[in-house]
């Protein structure tokens, strides 16, 4: 079953564990409706269609923002990468602010305990019915945010969730090449 597809329900997504190993640790690309989107831990630029390694100018800027701010810009550049819904981003959000207050395990947490109770995540009311919450949570299950591990319990996309201090969301534009088929028809 490949969960690319959206085709599947919440409950198919949600049965394909994988208990001892994080699928998401290797470089991932998912295809939006207008891009490609790669996560992983890449140092080149690349391009996902070739393998090419491309020279590029760079434009870079630094901006320093508060905890709360950081987590609002950080999710809101994955959201338009993604292109996700606004559910999707209110429960990529929720969720990002439940990995935040999880502990570290040896450095790093690869996994969440993400359970819908109380009319909220983990007990924790986020003003969205159950209904809402899933149709959010599908997306990132089909976007390879997160991975199930066990009943409740999910891998992260250590992408994309992470306890740094710093990211960068790179965006490549690229010039269009000509059509040839269509200049060869108007000579």
């Amino acid at each position: 079953m490949d969960p690319s597809k959206n085709e599947f329900t919440l409950r198919e997504l949600n049965r394909q564990f994988s208990p001892d190993v994080n699928p998401l640790i290797e470089s991932t690309t998912i295809a939006t409706k207008r891009r490609y989107v790669r996560a992983g831990r890449g140092k080149d630029l690349v391009d996902p269609m070739t393998g090419e390694v491309s020279a590029v100018s760079t434009i870079h800027t630094v901006e320093e923002r508060d905890d709360a701010e950081f987590v609002k810009v950080f999710a809101e550049g994955v959201r338009a990468m993604y292109d996700l819904s606004r559910t999707g981003m209110r429960v990529f959000q929720a969720i990002l602010n439940e990995y935040q207050n999880t502990r570290m395990s040896g450095g790093f947490a690869d996994t969440i305990y993400l359970h819908w109770f109380d009319k909220g995540l983990n007990g924790q009311d986020l003003s969205m019915s159950e209904a809402t919450f899933h149709r959010g949570f599908k997306e990132l299950l089909v976007n390879r945010f997160l991975w199930p591990r066990g009943p409740s319990m999910y891998w992260i996309n250590p992408a994309l969730f992470f306890k740094g201090d710093r990211v960068a969301l790179i965006t490549e534009y690229r010039r269009k090449k000509p059509n040839v088929a269509l200049s060869m028809k108007e000579e």
